[in-house]
């Protein structure tokens, strides 16, 4: 453990370029995204002038003369625009994202909305027509595999060896979504007749993956992640520096899934939200990332609103910690929680910062009743886990600014906590006088008393 938590941050691979140089090479294979982003910032008015609506061709028409682009290149800087975050959807109407904003002046924020993108190969470009659906994500998941070997070889390989590995490893997924018969009498294997109108749509085979190995050379290609090549002993790929250093950083989270920093990762929700309790911000977010890491991003968020529910609020604060490390994955399962009373605060909070607000001014979105019940719940939080000196300490974080109308606006709320909250605060607090207050006003919400 202690190995683990000093253990120095990896360094890239020998020769990848310094972290200036790769954000350079990402603003230029995005400068096109960049310029249509900031002319439709400029444009757009109260919505953005590039939105999914009846004027999108005529927008795309007045950016193409203003930019000097053709239409085609307009909408594919406009899809790569919004792939790497440089402009945020909301319903119908594109806000600058804050990336575009940092764009000029943080080399993170340029290398991020890089590997977004990168990401997102499989988005950019279209995939063959004619091939199945379950062709399409096969190749996509086993995508990683040649990249890894792409990155081992430190060099160029020919596509022939690429599809030799691309062939196996779809084999391998084949392979593990076999399902282990279920007891009972052993079903009809009479071969059905052949079918001579079936295509690749309905049992997809290998011989596609030629033309799908192209297909993703070529996409990640577009994104600048490698290069393809005719050569004199046939045609080859190499990944760009760009590219390169993504897998690592992929390799990386992996290596980071594989050894959470306290050990959580194998965990449920719940017990990985209880061994985060005692960390700080930092090492937190670390252990939710690489909790993360080791699942599905649909699972996980439906893992943490489950936690998010029960009766413990701490984990129900702790739950929308990680639910921010989710960020933009999270946001129409979170969105949804807005009708849940007892979620709806912490939604609240977690849509303002998501759409840009300042942590410290998101309070603002609460009403005063959203905002009490919610100091209820903290205080919950703190009365259960926490010590006597912090629960006197969060009386002052009230928006209330005196006690008795604290205790009024508590006594209205109806958080199901409330007679818990005062007497544990009537028991920390020093002062005999406002103890005796708050210990009247629990036992007045007790016996339903005004």
């Amino acid at each position: 453990m202690t190995t683990r938590r000093t253990r120095p941050a990896p360094r890239p691979p020998e020769g990848t370029p310094p972290r200036a140089e790769l954000a350079r090479q990402a603003r230029h294979v995005l400068a096109d995204a960049v310029r249509i982003a900031r002319w439709a910032a400029v444009e757009r008015g109260p919505e953005s002038a590039l939105r999914t609506g009846v004027d999108a061709v005529p927008a795309q028409e007045r950016a193409a003369a203003a930019l000097n682009l053709t239409s085609g290149q307009i909408r594919a800087g406009w899809d790569r625009a919004r792939l790497a975050g440089l402009v945020e959807l909301h319903g119908d109407t594109a806000r600058p994202g804050w990336r575009l904003h940092a764009w000029d002046r943080d080399d993170s924020a340029v290398l991020r909305g890089w590997v977004a993108l990168f990401d997102a190969w499989s988005l950019v470009h279209p995939a063959p027509e004619g091939v199945a659906p379950s062709a399409v994500a096969e190749v996509v998941e086993a995508v990683p595999q040649v990249l890894s070997l792409l990155q081992l070889s430190q060099g160029p390989v020919l596509v022939p060896a690429l599809l030799d590995l691309l062939g196996q490893r779809v084999e391998e997924l084949r392979e593990e979504r076999c399902e282990v018969p279920v007891a009972g009498p052993a079903p009809d294997r009479t071969p059905a007749p052949a079918d001579p109108s079936a295509t690749t749509r309905d049992t997809p085979g290998t011989d596609g993956l030629p033309a799908l190995l192209d297909w993703a050379l070529e996409g990640l290609a577009a994104v600048g992640a490698l290069t393809l090549d005719p050569g004199t002993d046939g045609r080859h790929a190499t990944l760009t520096p760009l590219g390169n250093w993504a897998v690592w950083v992929k390799l990386e989270q992996i290596c980071v899934a594989a050894q959470s920093p306290a050990g959580n990762i194998e965990q449920s929700a719940e017990d990985m939200l209880r061994g985060c309790a005692r960390l700080t911000p930092g090492p937190a977010r670390a252990e939710y990332r690489a909790w993360l890491a080791a699942r599905t991003l649909s699972s996980a968020v439906a893992e943490l609103l489950a936690v998010a529910r029960g009766e413990d609020a701490l984990l129900r604060g702790l739950a929308f910690e990680a639910l921010r490390v989710v960020g933009a994955p999270a946001e129409a399962e979170v969105r949804a929680t807005v009708a849940e009373p007892s979620l709806r605060p912490y939604a609240l909070l977690w849509l303002a910062e998501y759409e840009g607000a300042d942590p410290d001014d998101a309070q603002e979105v609460l009403t005063r009743e959203e905002a009490t019940w919610l100091w209820v719940d903290t205080a919950a939080a703190v009365a259960d886990h926490g010590e006597s000196e912090l629960l006197v300490r969060h009386l002052e974080s009230a928006v209330q600014g005196t006690v008795p109308a604290l205790l009024d606006e508590v006594r209205a709320v109806g958080h199901p906590r409330t007679v818990q909250v005062l007497v544990a605060l009537a028991a920390a607090h020093p002062d005999p006088a406002l103890s005796k207050a708050v210990r009247r006003a629990a036992f007045q919400v007790h016996t339903g008393g005004a």
